[in-house]
């Protein structure tokens, strides 16, 4: 089980109200900086996440912890989906996606909803293919958010999740370290409204389960593991599974 790490050590609010609050506070600020924090990298992540949907295909997209809509956005350009959800817990994120869509031909093909991964509002077996992209290690309980994700995805349906991680190797392991512990939270500082929230993103992230680790969490939810694949010296690592 991951440890629960929250945006805000003094708040009494659960996680996920924390979290819910954090995202509304910082949304108008996320995009530019992810692109400043991970250099970039980010963005050559999620390619590759569309490239895996894409080869799978299917007529039916979810995007959970979806944020200001990016991949969901990206799936409607590059694949021939016929319903894409964007789903998220935080309105002023969805705020953000809404607005980048408002006139573009694509956008009947694509919704954002405001929700809870612990209680997606779609039917069983829903599903062709269901992405998270730097979401699951906010989820308040981890095996229940990734239950649900079982639940509504159809069988022989992917999952692919793109999530933080931590490098094994030296040197990079100590410049991850130093780089998460002192630059990033600095950095937040210097642009951000919220200066807990990039505190937070940096120890949510050393805390969380990865590799091997969290394929035997997904395992135990029932999922058929395909692999995973660290990117950038393994700052990040994206997963495939398929129910």
């Amino acid at each position: 089980m991951a440890e629960k790490i929250k945006p805000y050590k003094q708040s009494a609010l659960d996680k996920k109200a924390q979290v819910e609050q954090m995202f509304d506070t910082i949304s108008g600020e996320y995009d530019q900086l992810n692109r400043v924090i991970s250099f970039g990298a980010d963005l050559r992540w999620r390619k590759k996440v569309v490239r895996y949907i894409g080869q799978h295909g299917g007529e039916r997209l979810l995007d959970i912890a979806t944020g200001t809509g990016d991949l969901a956005i990206a799936f409607a350009k590059k694949t021939q989906a016929k319903e894409i959800v964007g789903l998220d817990l935080s309105r002023g994120m969805l705020n953000q996606a809404i607005a980048k869509v408002e006139g573009r031909t694509y956008a009947e093909r694509l919704r954002f909803v405001k929700g809870d991964s612990e209680a997606l509002p779609f039917d069983q077996d829903y599903f062709d293919a269901i992405t998270v992209s730097f979401g699951v290690r906010n989820f308040e309980h981890l095996e229940n958010g990734l239950a649900e994700i079982y639940r509504v995805l159809k069988p022989g349906g992917l999952l692919v999740i793109l999530e933080t991680s931590v490098p094994e190797k030296f040197p990079f392991k100590q410049g991850y370290n130093f780089y998460t512990k002192g630059i990033m939270p600095t950095i937040g500082r210097w642009f951000s409204k919220d200066k807990s929230a990039y505190r937070y993103l940096s120890d949510s992230a050393a805390a969380f389960p990865y590799g091997h680790a969290f394929n035997n969490i997904l395992s135990e939810i029932g999922f058929i593991v395909q692999r995973h694949k660290p990117q950038t010296f393994g700052v990040a690592t994206i997963y495939r599974a398929t129910k």
